[in-house]
């Protein structure tokens, strides 16, 4: 099993997420939900598309944080 860490954004009238262990691995969805539904079906399709490449998956390296200021 693979975790990657996706990093969703609001744009206008839509969300987008992408993952910075896999460049080029991208999603869109109307809704968070949809998008993070959408974002596990791209990065499903490009792990097994590593794996019949026989390439390398990436190790997950990324992490996320949340830091407070005044």
């Amino acid at each position: 099993m693979y975790r990657f860490l996706i990093v969703i954004e609001k744009a206008n009238g839509n969300f987008s997420a992408y993952s910075p262990d896999l460049p080029g691995c991208v999603a869109t969805g109307k809704t968070r939900e949809q998008v993070t539904r959408n974002m596990h079906e791209a990065i499903e399709m490009h792990v097994r598309g590593l794996l019949e490449d026989k390439l390398p998956v990436p190790k997950p390296r990324a992490f996320a944080e949340y830091v407070a200021v005044l």
